[in-house]
């Protein structure tokens, strides 16, 4: 009873001081500020529940009743919100107040550091500030008010540019007519040049971090994508409790105690947000295991798994929706469309079934926090047999975003060859009048409009009949015995060839080195022989 007292005295005392997340602009009425304090009181108070046993049961920090070692018929279900079905809902809803939901007007402004460290390579400024009007344009009733460039020298500043520059933008900014919010493309704000910013413009301000996370809030369906994202907020979340609080502390004279309890307000937000990550990871690691078993019941199969990765709206669903026929793909022409792992059953030229994996897309700068809390569905990408990198060659920044996945995909730590094995995609290829690839081992294509999928498919066959130590072969078997079962069960059969004289079919298969040795075993005086044998059998 004591700690629940201590929490609401908590929430009374500090809640405003620990996130300063209320609007700024005069556009936001003062209900909406009311109901923001209000969403974070009660999320704060419903994280700390586990410190008294209350959801969580009489363990405290521990999930209650059922979530102890999961039973074999728990390991059956198919993947999925099932999978996750005993996560508290507390833990699938943002921390953050989220950013406003109604018609936002945006200045969209792009620092360009111009020499140093900070200065970006094979791109330019008016392509990142493209990309940033897109970022603005994906978020529903959000449009651009207006744009612009100014150099800067680095990015590190308290208001971000030189003195000049800032009077400019801060003429400009009053100027606006309706401007409600100003997005200040970089990585992310300190929360104290958020603050200088807001005071001197008078609106609400947004980094590249906040604008993505709301994106992905916005289009995460499934309880596995929110509790990935309720992951990456703790960081901001922690960050906020220790700047706000610091600069309580320096205007009080000292620090602030909880009566009776020797835990300061900052000690007790940040325990708070230690319970909370503690419960995110431990759903996030259920997540995990339920994809290693779905993993290894595909491997079972032995059904060659297919990571499609690439630049956010690069076409990944478009292609996969070519590849297979799945008319329940819906393609959607915006940023991050995909936030969730899903697989879709294909045939390749020979009938052999492979499953298309789509993945979350990348961006460019896209935070490590962010990387890092989609690690559990990035793993499905590591336990892929081959990946195929899509790219949009249509787009002025190709180069820049080819670096950018690569580079997400080292950090992985994958297999050396599933790197060396990957197959480049220049989809989009219809958009361009006169496309020449300067890479002799890409396959361009138009995913829309079907052009080169043969092409790609063969190449795909090729390539995992190599890696998966599948073989072509013709077996010849006698139609009244069990053989002919048997490969149709364990194997990919092609085509059948029957010789009515002696009742006996040559049956044309392909067949893993693993069932080949099982059916040599089972039928040893069987006679084979390769067609265009991959490996040796």
């Amino acid at each position: 009873m004591g700690s629940r007292w201590r929490q609401l005295l908590l929430l009374r005392q500090g809640v405003r001081a620990a996130f300063p997340f209320q609007p700024v602009c005069s556009a936001v009425p003062s209900p909406a500020k009311l109901w923001h304090t209000s969403v974070v009181s009660r999320r704060l108070l419903n994280w700390g529940n586990g410190l008294t046993g209350g959801r969580q049961g009489k363990g405290g920090g521990r999930w209650g009743a059922g979530d102890g070692e999961e039973d074999e018929e728990e390991e059956e279900e198919e993947e999925g919100d099932g999978e996750l079905e005993v996560v508290d809902d507390e833990l699938l809803e943002s921390a953050l107040p989220p950013l406003p939901l109604g018609v936002q007007k945006v200045f969209v402004v792009h620092p360009a550091v111009k020499w140093g460290p900070g200065k970006a390579r094979l791109t330019t400024a008016e392509l990142q500030l493209a990309e940033a009007v897109a970022l603005i344009n994906t978020i529903q009733n959000w449009t651009v008010l207006d744009k612009i460039i100014l150099s800067t020298k680095n990015t590190d500043k308290p208001f971000i540019f030189g003195k000049g520059n800032f009077q400019l933008l801060t003429e400009k900014i009053k100027e606006l007519p309706h401007v409600s919010a100003v997005f200040v493309n970089v990585e992310r704000l300190s929360l104290r040049t958020k603050k200088e910013l807001e005071e001197a413009w008078e609106v609400e301000i947004f980094d590249r971090y906040s604008v993505v996370l709301h994106i992905f809030r916005c289009n995460a369906r499934t309880k596995a994508a929110k509790l990935q994202i309720a992951l990456a907020e703790i960081p901001v979340l922690r960050t906020n409790v220790r700047n706000e609080v610091a600069q309580l502390d320096q205007q009080r004279g000292g620090s602030r105690y909880i009566m009776g309890s020797g835990e300061t307000f900052m000690e007790m937000q940040l325990r708070l947000l230690k319970e909370k990550e503690f419960k995110v990871r431990r759903a996030l690691e259920k997540l995990r295991r339920k994809r290693c078993l779905l993993r290894r019941q595909r491997r079972k199969r032995e059904f060659p798994i297919i990571s499609v990765m690439g630049y956010t709206n690069c076409g990944k669903t478009t292609l996969i929706k070519a590849l297979t026929g799945d008319s329940a793909l819906q393609p959607q022409d915006r940023l991050f469309a995909t936030l969730d792992i899903t697989a879709h059953a294909g045939y390749l030229p020979s009938r052999l079934t492979v499953l298309y994996v789509d993945t979350i897309g990348f961006l460019s700068q896209l935070p490590h926090d962010l990387i890092e809390s989609f690690s559990a569905t990035l793993e499905d990408v590591a336990c892929s047999d081959l990946i195929v990198h899509v790219r949009d060659v249509s787009h002025p920044e190709s180069n820049l975003q080819k670096e950018s996945v690569l580079s997400v995909l080292q950090n992985l730590s994958l297999p050396s060859q599933l790197i060396e094995s990957i197959i480049e995609v220049h989809n989009k290829v219809d958009l361009i009048d006169s496309y020449h690839s300067t890479e002799p081992n890409a396959i361009a294509v138009s995913a829309l409009l079907g052009y080169g999928l043969d092409v790609l498919k063969e190449e795909i066959e090729k390539t995992v009949l190599k890696l998966t130590g599948k073989n072509i072969l013709t077996i010849k078997v006698d139609l009244s015995g069990p053989q002919l079962s048997w490969l149709y069960k364990e194997a990919t059969v092609q085509e059948m060839d029957v010789n009515p004289d002696d009742g006996t079919a040559s049956v044309k298969v392909i067949i893993s080195n693993s069932a080949l040795g099982r059916y040599k075993r089972l039928f040893p005086l069987s006679h084979c022989s390769s067609i265009g044998k991959r490996n040796p059998a």
